[in-house]
């Protein structure tokens, strides 16, 4: 992916950014994992929701952020719209859904390594009431 595709802010370097940090992240990315953060246990949103949401980016922008910042939120409530657990974390993903209790759909004995996929029409959120204070 390009960063020509990525919000304005998320395509600045940290110094550019926040010459004063060079821990911060872009805002476009804070703004993403704090929507990361407000999804509930055993509950996902897709990285388009994620986008849609913020009315700012689009699904790829958010896999971004999440590949690059995610590992310090549930970044396994944020997933593929077909279901799939994530390549590469799978099993790491599967023991969260697993101890919180989000909806899968178990596998057929054809799905590639027998993984099951999540049950998105059960366990997709779409921002409710713990969001309604956000803007």
């Amino acid at each position: 992916m390009s960063e020509e595709s990525l919000p304005d802010d998320a395509c600045l370097e940290y110094d550019d950014a926040h010459p004063e940090s060079e821990d911060a992240l872009p805002e476009y990315a804070e703004r993403v994992l704090e929507v990361a953060e407000l999804i509930p246990p055993g509950r996902v949103m897709t990285y388009g929701d994620v986008a849609e949401w913020l009315e700012e980016g689009g699904p790829r922008q958010v896999g971004r952020v999440m590949a690059l910042y995610g590992g310090a939120v549930p970044w396994w409530r944020v997933v593929r719209a077909d279901g799939v657990l994530l390549p590469g974390h799978e099993l790491r993903a599967l023991e969260h859904y697993r101890a919180e209790g989000t909806p899968l759909k178990e596998a057929s004995r054809a799905a590639e390594g027998h993984l099951p996929r999540l049950d998105m029409r059960r366990a997709r959120w779409d921002g409710g009431e713990r969001a309604q204070g956000h803007t």
